[in-house]
């Protein structure tokens, strides 16, 4: 996946080849707002723009723009990965949630 950044705000880009233009979706946002280019320049520009015209229907409508996450989320892994997991979390003195969030921390980074 390809990641377009402004101002903080991430954008997934993909190749439309039915219409011949990128196409970007922002992400992490309380709603959806797309935008086409051509050209990444132009991709750019139009994410500008549809970033902008999002956040001032939020701010228009008293809406956060920002989509909140809870910070919790339940993952299914194989039990002899669970119990690999566990046994590096221990060897580093650490619970399960601290060493995953240590690598998950370090895979987007």
């Amino acid at each position: 996946m390809n990641i377009m950044e402004i101002k903080g705000y991430k954008a997934k880009i993909e190749y439309d080849p039915d219409i011949d233009q990128f196409r970007g979706e922002i992400l992490g946002l309380n709603g959806s707002a797309d935008f086409y280019g051509k050209t990444p320049a132009n991709l750019r520009k139009e994410f500008k723009n549809s970033l902008k015209i999002f956040l001032e229907v939020c701010e228009e409508k008293g809406i956060n723009p920002i989509k909140d996450y809870s910070g919790k989320f339940n993952l299914r892994i194989p039990s002899r990965l669970h119990r690999e997991i566990a046994a590096r979390a221990t060897s580093e003195n650490k619970s399960i949630n601290q060493w995953v969030s240590e690598i998950l921390k370090r895979s987007v980074s």
